[in-house]
């Protein structure tokens, strides 16, 4: 590698040869800037791991945008501190919004009314009536429904756990659930009453 200089004219090559793909080029970039990019991103995040993948992010964007630096719209560092500015404040408001809804989902969750007696007996009769009725699945049909609502699996994974195409896994499971719905309302369950 060549001796780092802080000159524009130095950056602007640089930026020059990473644009045309050069490995060496962006190497000697990202060890003249990176430490300066840190630290606006660690003013503006205030937190050193979200800095550090502000930093790799605005690295990723230099590789991939490079051609689109010109001279004329100003110096090398002014872009890339440009790119690494805005990329943090988006990381804030991306960090923000998402403790924003976090909060909000807290909020609600806290909100929720406990079950009454009546839900409760509703749903242990609910869960009685859907045991009964699948034993009037056929065996494939039950065992896809239990991976898939019991076990939490989805279709792909319902289908590797039991080796079949995800097609198949997907037909079982819909052909047994209607089955399933039929069976618990001739055992007196209303799916549509609650």
């Amino acid at each position: 590698m060549q001796e780092l200089t802080t000159s524009s004219q130095t950056l602007t090559e640089i930026i020059d040869r990473v644009a045309a793909s050069d490995h060496d080029a962006f190497a000697q970039l990202y060890e003249h800037v990176s430490h300066r990019v840190h630290g606006l991103a660690l003013r503006v995040v205030r937190n050193p791991a979200i800095a550090a993948e502000v930093v790799q992010d605005v690295f990723l964007l230099i590789w991939v945008s490079a051609h689109k630096y010109r001279v004329a719209l100003g110096s090398p560092e002014s872009w890339i501190f440009t790119l690494a500015h805005r990329r943090a404040v988006d990381r804030v408001r991306s960090e923000q919004s998402s403790a924003g809804r976090d909060a909000l989902y807290n909020l609600k969750a806290d909100a929720v009314i406990p079950d009454t007696v009546d839900d409760t007996v509703h749903h242990t009769l609910m869960t009685e009536s859907v045991q009964r009725c699948l034993a009037s699945l056929t065996t494939l049909q039950a065992e896809a429904i239990k991976l898939a609502y019991y076990k939490g699996l989805t279709y792909v994974e319902v289908a590797e756990a039991l080796g079949i195409k995800v097609s198949t896994a997907k037909s079982r499971i819909q052909a047994g659930l209607i089955k399933l719905r039929e069976a618990m309302e001739a055992d007196g369950y209303d799916a549509h009453s609650r």
